[in-house]
């Protein structure tokens, strides 16, 4: 059995892709935080947030779902746990999320993106892909999301 480099000791967890150990501390700090507070939504979110960031995406997608059980309707959290859900290759959860999330606001510009992305490139659902980022263009012209999405129309077209 080979021995285990130097800097990381048989007791030590491995650290999660992308993990610093200060993003490894943190979420040791968050879950003792909500171990003791289980109704506090923001570290929820911020424990969602570094799971996220550290492509764990079953436990960013349930501490998510935690903070969206005390805070319904949080488009960010919903599209950021949507994300997730497209990451486990959950694509209709994802779609849900990010329709969901735009529901709750209908000017949210990142869920549509990203619904028309699983309509596309996931769910193959290429004029669904197309209404959703049309709707983008409409609600925020100037952004990058809609220069993203008139790009992905014209490919989707240019496909046919």
């Amino acid at each position: 059995m080979p021995a285990l480099p130097p800097q990381m000791p048989p007791q030590m967890p491995a650290v999660p892709q992308g993990a610093t150990p200060d993003v490894q501390a943190r979420i040791s700090s968050l879950q003792s935080i909500v171990a003791r507070d289980p109704k506090n939504v923001q570290a929820w979110i911020q424990l969602g947030n570094d799971f996220f960031d550290t492509h764990q995406a079953q436990k960013a997608v349930e501490a998510y779902g935690r903070a969206l059980e005390l805070q319904p309707n949080d488009p960010n959290v919903l599209t950021d746990q949507g994300v997730m859900y497209r990451e486990l290759r959950q694509f209709d959860k994802a779609a849900a999320n990010f329709q969901k999330a735009n529901q709750a606001d209908p000017k949210h510009v990142q869920s549509l993106f990203n619904l028309g992305i699983v309509f596309a490139h996931d769910l193959k659902q290429p004029q669904k892909a197309v209404e959703a980022w049309e709707r983008v263009v409409k609600i925020a012209p100037q952004s990058d999301q809609a220069s993203h999405a008139r790009q992905s129309i014209e490919e989707l077209r240019a496909a046919k």
